[in-house]
């Protein structure tokens, strides 16, 4: 196991890189071994961008749910919601933000500015903020074991929200505000869209309508489509120059001679990085910055931009290596914007195997107190949703990511972060049945709303895939796609809505509409 001195250095050496790979907020990055390891050190060194520009800020409350919704364990826990107030008046809905794979607390903008705050200053509605249980401080248990995170799963988690929607008292709004006597629409982007979708369909006589922004309703092994889209939206002479070079550096990497391999790693500067995977997936990581983007520079990142204007343009130009190899001009910059950012940040008395390995750090997996909190969504996946992302299995698709990057090494956090408990194994592969059996590609139902971007990454595990079925756009089953947009993005607002792009003032004006639209069929029951 590395030092503790080795650790540290490893950890203070990622500062720069780890901010290269986006927040801790609900935009998921790829699922991969070696991305978990720089995501969580970034998740522990610093809070996402968007709380940070958090302006108000709203009470705090908790509710009291069961640790098991189907045995009786006899223990509970606190579940953190926050409330807004500032536009409710009686007989107003509620409108519940999912918080989803984070803490709830940056989620706060979006009840200050974003969807919830504009949907309720439209309906007269409250806004909540309802926090995901084992995320943030709505943690029912002492440690991320393998056994301890046996309760983190779709159903306890959507039995958890339908037992607040069903029971909770606001302590500073009189009366009962609880559904079916009050109606909820539920919201949620990314994991938080599926899950809202999800509560739509399980408990339709609670939930009285859901929009679902980039829900990841499909869950999948082989998620080949999250690169692939990025490949046909980002600029088409980056791509160009990020397919050259993976198609040169796969040559390269998979050559049967040793000096050959340990020569291109050595152009990238990594010719001490043992794993030859972990050599290719760290040349995918600028990649990731795609779904950063955002029309709100505030919120969004230029790290994708700045990866492009160092590979430069396209050209027929090669360059003859130092390491006795000759590589294209395309490779050439894509080598120094790794070693510039990447191999720079690992310093010395970290290896290069501490700061970017897998198999050959493995120890590094294996810590299981609470602030390994990038432990619970990998478990998620490993247990329900998949999305190990990998190149497509169509040789005539272009590739952006090499093709050492299989589902076995993807995948490879399952086996390396959750070893067998007393009481639960992860099994062999994520059961997603479990989610598609909800309806996956085809989910619908009235009063749930689908918006989905353009070119979102994750749009390929949405009812908007390229693999789905199309279906018409009405105000009873919302189905929107917004032009150039990326993850969730109807999500954030500004304070002056005006300010907004066109896009971005139409979406959420159509979601005003139509949640007002069914508010007016809302029927209170008559008992």
């Amino acid at each position: 196991m590395p030092s503790l001195k080795s650790g540290l250095a490893s950890f203070c050496a990622f500062s720069f890189l780890l901010l290269q790979l986006g927040s801790t907020e609900a935009r998921r990055l790829p699922t991969n071994p070696q991305w978990v390891k720089l995501h969580a050190l970034r998740s522990q060194s610093t809070s996402s961008e968007l709380a940070k520009r958090q302006g108000a800020t709203f009470p705090v409350y908790t509710f009291t749910q069961p640790l098991d919704h189907f045995v009786d364990t006899g223990f509970t826990f606190e579940q953190r919601y926050w409330l807004s107030d500032r536009h409710y008046k009686p007989g107003g809905p509620v409108i519940v933000f999912e918080a989803g794979e984070g803490p709830g607390d940056e989620r706060m903008p979006i009840l200050d500015t974003g969807i919830v705050d504009i949907l309720a200053n439209a309906t007269n509605g409250l806004g909540i903020v309802l926090e995901h249980r084992y995320y943030g401080e709505s943690v029912p248990v002492q440690n991320f074991t393998t056994d301890s995170l046996r309760w983190l799963n779709n159903e306890q988690a959507a039995a958890d929200s339908a037992n607040f929607i069903d029971n909770v008292t606001f302590p500073t709004i009189p009366g009962d505000l609880t559904a079916p006597g009050t109606p909820w629409i539920y919201y949620g982007g990314s994991y938080g869209g599926a899950r809202a979708a999800h509560m739509r369909v399980l408990y339709p006589a609670l939930v009285f309508g859901a929009i679902s922004s980039s829900g990841v309703t499909h869950a999948t092994l082989d998620d080949w489509r999250y690169f692939d889209i990025i490949r046909q939206y980002a600029p088409a002479s980056c791509i160009a120059q990020v397919e050259k070079t993976i198609d040169e550096v796969d040559a390269f990497i998979t050559s049967p001679k040793a000096e050959t391999r340990h020569a291109i790693k050595a152009v990238f500067g990594l010719q001490n990085l043992t794993y030859d995977p972990d050599f290719a997936s760290l040349l995918s990581g600028p990649l990731g910055a795609w779904q950063e983007n955002n029309w709100d520079p505030a919120v969004g990142s230029t790290a994708f931009a700045d990866f492009c204007d160092a590979l430069g343009t396209p050209d027929n130009a090669k360059i003859h290596t130092a390491q006795g190899i000759t590589v294209s001009n395309a490779t050439f910059n894509y080598a120094k914007y790794i070693n510039s950012t990447y191999v720079r940040s690992c310093r010395p008395p970290a290896t290069q195997d501490e700061c970017f390995g897998t198999i050959t750090a493995k120890d590094q997996y294996l810590a299981t107190d609470l602030s390994q909190t990038w432990r619970t969504w990998d478990f998620q996946v490993c247990t329900q949703w998949g999305f190990f992302m990998t190149p497509p299995p169509d040789p005539a698709i272009p590739r952006i990511i090499s093709k050492l990057i299989t589902q076995e090494y993807a995948s490879l956090i399952c086996k390396l972060a959750y070893p067998p408990g007393e009481h639960f194994q992860v099994p062999a592969q994520p059961n997603i049945t479990a989610v598609n059996s909800l309806g996956g590609y085809n989910i619908a139902y009235d009063r749930l709303a689908i918006i989905d971007g353009e070119d979102d990454p994750w749009r390929g595990d949405t009812p908007h895939s390229p693999a789905a079925h199309p279906r018409p756009d009405t105000t009873l089953r919302p189905f929107k796609l917004i032009p150039g947009g990326v993850h969730h993005y109807d999500e954030n607002g500004l304070a002056n809505h005006s300010l907004e792009p066109p896009q971005i003032q139409a979406i959420h004006q159509q979601e005003v509409e139509f949640v007002k639209a069914w508010l007016k069929d809302f029927k209170a029951p008559s008992n």
